[in-house]
């Protein structure tokens, strides 16, 4: 490594408020596998292993983690609300928090395509990135990172979980109340290739419908799925049994 990439990854460090005795591990959680198709050289590995690593490690951290804060829940509770973290969605923003983006060695394709921007490829590094704090210093010390960035959002209870959800929840609603499962279907795209804007139609049978837009084609579901909830709760609570539609 070059004394300036030494450097960025101490600052990186300093940012995750760790320290790495072996800064290698870290500069590897942070090598796409494009720079390394572009740099075909033996002493160079991409992150793919350490993502492997550390999607386990967040895995057992997090049902630590709520098994603790939620001592009532039962096993399937606990297992949606730890699907409800450990999704693309919350990683890569807490990637964006600590601009993980702006350390990645990425191939010229993959940078032109907007690459540091891509939910997908942050999640992915930030577990890589756990993995390498896992090999450097131990599941105790890598355990307490994790508290700390998931914390506040486990804290804030099951409201804010089961956002990410949506799908699962109006499925099972409206699969007992009309017997239907929801059809999702893509209406619309707009901007250029690294930054599109997904819009997707969500209807059941007729009896619900709804849109929602999104960064990829998942958060648009979800967002949909989200506002076909509402309707439901607002029929509810109106008493009134004919769901209206719920497009934009």
């Amino acid at each position: 490594m070059t004394e300036e990439r030494i450097a960025l990854l101490r600052a990186l460090a300093q940012q995750l408020d760790e320290s790495f005795q072996d800064l290698a591990l870290l500069d590897n959680a942070l090598i796409h596998r494009s720079f390394v198709n572009e740099n075909p050289l033996p002493v160079i590995q991409d992150n793919e292993r350490l993502e492997f690593l550390g999607d386990a490690v967040l895995e057992l951290a997090i049902s630590d983690i709520l098994m603790q804060a939620f001592p009532a829940s039962t096993e399937g509770q606990l297992s949606k609300l730890r699907a409800s973290v450990v999704n693309e969605q919350p990683l890569a923003e807490l990637a964006r928090r600590f601009r993980l983006g702006d350390y990645l060695l990425l191939g010229r394709g993959e940078e032109s395509s907007g690459g540091r921007e891509k939910n997908s490829l942050l999640a992915n590094t930030l577990e890589a990135v756990i993995a390498a704090l896992y090999l450097d210093r131990g599941f105790a010390k890598t355990l307490m990172f994790i508290s700390r960035l998931f914390g506040p959002l486990i804290a804030d209870g099951t409201g804010e979980l089961i956002y990410r959800d949506y799908k699962t929840t109006l499925q099972e609603t409206v699969q007992n109340r009309f017997k239907a499962v929801p059809q999702y279907t893509l209406v619309g795209e707009q901007g250029p290739d690294h930054n599109k804007l997904f819009e997707i139609k969500l209807t059941v049978n007729g009896v619900l419908d709804a849109c929602g837009t999104g960064k990829n084609k998942k958060e648009a579901e979800q967002q949909a799925a989200k506002k076909a909830l509402e309707q439901l709760c607002a029929s509810d609570s109106s008493g009134n049994a004919d769901v209206g539609s719920g497009t934009e």
